[in-house]
This record gives structure tokens, C-alpha cells and sequence, in this order.
């Protein structure tokens, strides 16, 4: 897939996800957009400004040369179309397009939670964000959070000590790392775990890129855990937006004259599930079987059903009934053989009984 023109519009403020899938519908390729006069661009929707802004971009950048200097950089891109992109956060309302990736995302991504609070944190904080961590981390749960003083860097941190994996969602570009006095961390994080943004390389770390980049911190995860905030926290953004994505979150409850525990202790009282034990998140959302999975998730098909069934399946989501229509495999076999496959790791279920492979090649993403 060639990937120049995703990147191209990612380059033009003001071009997201709902604007670039109208682009998409419009023109049917991503090419024709990008070569398309401001008329056409604006019969596809686009405001006279916008597709200026589309031309003056285009007129200002080499796209092979800008791909060649960020894979020089060793940063990835992952777009909607690719299939490691990670899938939970391909269901979220407007995905971003294009994942800038540094490090590598796996499969095993997939079962990750969301550890998030304030940048002023507490002791008891502290203290609770390392064992949550670590706790996760050595569940084989994947640990995702900003990068931001605090609660972030605890959480990280916590994570790679216990030989788990973590990712940061930035707000600026992979190939900067803020705070900047992270870098180390950064780099530890980039063998077992990744960076990643949606915004290009080279976007410096603006105060207005950290309130959006926090949907993808909750898209990525199965639940949002905040363990301290403030009444005005980033933290409690990256709620909202878990809450708004269908996601469990959970908060830490703290002392109710404690500044770090008023956003907390607000969100319990809203319905956020009160965080007791870290072993409240493995049975809520049933992760105990995570390190089940792992233990098999590189077995071969079993037998002749399941080859079937996976010679049936690709990246492209099919429902149970297609899948027996296909194999003409009666439609019990097939319901239980795709849990077994599940567990191994063979196939994933992306809701509605519908399934799709997971390939070899899926295992990792890796810039």
C-alpha cells in the first residue's frame, strides 16, 4: 500500500478522520484526491480555505522524500488500511487515520489497560501506581499511558521493571520526546513497547495536541484507570473519552481533602467503578485468561476444521453464518471451534460473531 498520500493529508491541518473518509468516498482512491484540483476538492466537501490549504501543502512537500526521511528516523506508519492497526482503537468514533509508531505494536497489545492521573502525584499515588503497573505487567497486560510527569512516568516505568510492555501516546511527534527529560525512559520503552502519535514528525508539543491525543490512550485500551486528579486534570479527559468509546474506567479513591483525589473521587461518585485491588481489573474484564492465551498463541491449527476455518478467514471480518456457508462445516463445530482458535490466538472476534485471522505476519509491527 503506498502510504505517501496518507501522510500527505495528515500534513494539512484541519484534514481528520471524517474529512479524509469523505475524501476517500469522494474520489474512491487517495491519489486522485491528492492530485485533484481546489474545485474538486471542494465538490468533495472541503471548505475553499481547506483545499487551499491542501494545495499550498502539496506544492510544499516531497512525499517520497519526507517517507525516506522518516523511516531513516526508524519510525513506522500504520494507517486504517494495515493490519496491525490496532483494532481496538480501529473501533473508537473517528480513529486517526495514521499511527506514527516508534518501537514495535504486537497482537498481544490488544489486552491493555490505560493508567493515568495527575502530574503532582501523591505518595499513596505512587505507591499505588507502581503496584497496579507491575500487577498488570506481569498479568501480561500491556500498560498504555502519556508519558507525562507523574502518574505516566510511574506507570511506565512500573511496567518495564516488571518485564512488561507499555506504550505512550504522545502529543507531538515520535521523534520528540516530552518532557524531555523522559528521553531515557523513551528509549527503554521503545524495546518492549512503543512511542506513538498521530501528529507528524516534528510537531512540537503544543499545549492544544494533549487534550485530543488522550482518546487514543483510552481507544487503545480495554479500561481507563485514573489513579489521582485534580478537579481540572488531563486525566479526567481521557475518561470522558473512554466513558464516550463504551470503556470500563475505574478511579483510585483517595482522601476527600486531598487535591489529587477530588477528580477521583468525583468520578466514583459519577459511576467510575472504585479501584479496591488491581485484581479488580483481571476479573472485571475477564484478563485472567491473558496469560492462557499467550502460552498457546503460536499453535498450529489442531486439525482439518480449524484449517478450514482459517483458510476461510482474513484480515476482513466475516459473521459465523459466512463461515460455515464457506466450509459447509455444520454451524456447532464451528461456533466451538472458533473459541478454541481464539484462545490460541488464531482468530480474534471483532464483535457481532463476526472473525477474522490473525496471520503470522500480524504478531508484530515493528518500525
Amino acid at each position: 500500500m503506498d502510504k505517501r498520500y496518507w501522510v500527505g493529508f495528515n500534513l494539512v491541518k484541519g484534514i481528520g478522520a471524517v474529512r479524509l473518509q469523505a475524501l476517500m468516498d469522494h474520489f474512491g482512491d487517495l491519489e486522485l484526491a491528492w492530485q485533484a484540483p481546489a474545485d474538486a476538492l471542494q465538490a468533495a466537501g472541503l471548505s475553499p480555505k481547506l483545499a487551499e490549504r491542501v494545495a499550498q501543502v502539496r506544492a510544499g512537500v516531497d512525499l517520497e522524500k519526507y517517507l525516506a526521511n522518516v523511516a531513516a528516523q526508524g519510525i513506522g506508519i500504520l494507517t486504517w488500511e494495515d493490519e496491525l492497526y490496532p483494532p481496538r482503537l480501529k473501533e473508537i468514533d473517528q480513529p486517526p487515520p495514521i499511527l506514527y509508531v516508534r518501537g514495535a505494536l504486537t497482537t498481544e497489545d490488544a489486552w491493555a489497560v490505560a493508567v493515568v492521573g495527575t502530574r503532582r502525584v501523591s505518595a499513596y499515588g505512587r505507591q499505588v501506581t507502581e503496584e497496579l503497573a507491575a500487577f498488570l505487567a506481569a498479568n501480561g497486560v500491556t500498560v498504555v499511558s502519556g508519558l507525562a510527569r507523574g502518574v505516566d512516568a510511574i506507570a511506565h516505568q512500573s511496567a518495564l521493571k516488571a518485564g512488561g510492555r507499555t506504550i505512550a501516546v504522545l502529543g507531538c511527534g515520535v521523534d520528540r520526546v516530552y518532557p524531555p527529560e523522559h528521553m531515557q525512559l523513551a528509549e527503554k520503552m521503545m524495546t518492549s513497547g512503543a512511542l506513538i502519535s498521530d501528529y507528524a514528525p516534528g510537531t512540537p508539543p503544543d499545549a492544544s495536541n494533549f487534550p485530543p491525543r488522550n482518546r487514543i490512550i483510552s481507544g487503545l485500551a480495554m479500561a481507563t484507570v485514573v489513579v489521582e486528579a485534580g478537579e481540572t486534570s488531563g486525566a479526567l479527559i481521557t475518561a470522558q473519552f473512554a466513558v464516550d468509546q463504551g470503556r470500563e474506567v475505574f478511579a483510585v479513591p483517595g482522601n476527600i481533602l486531598a487535591p489529587q483525589s477530588k477528580g477521583t473521587n468525583r468520578l466514583i461518585a459519577q459511576g467510575a467503578r472504585p479501584m479496591l485491588s488491581a485484581r479488580d481489573l483481571l476479573d472485571v474484564l475477564n484478563l485472567t485468561r491473558v496469560v492462557q492465551q499467550r502460552e498457546v498463541r503460536q499453535a498450529l491449527p489442531a486439525d482439518e476444521t480449524e484449517s478450514k476455518l482459517l483458510a476461510a478467514l482474513t484480515h476482513e471480518p466475516l459473521h459465523m453464518d459466512d463461515i460455515r456457508s464457506q466450509t459447509g462445516l455444520p454451524i456447532e463445530r464451528v461456533s466451538a471451534t472458533l473459541v478454541m482458535m481464539e484462545l490460541k490466538g488464531l482468530v480474534r472476534q471483532v464483535g457481532g460473531n463476526n472473525y477474522v485471522a490473525v496471520r503470522e505476519g500480524q504478531a508484530e509491527y515493528k518500525a
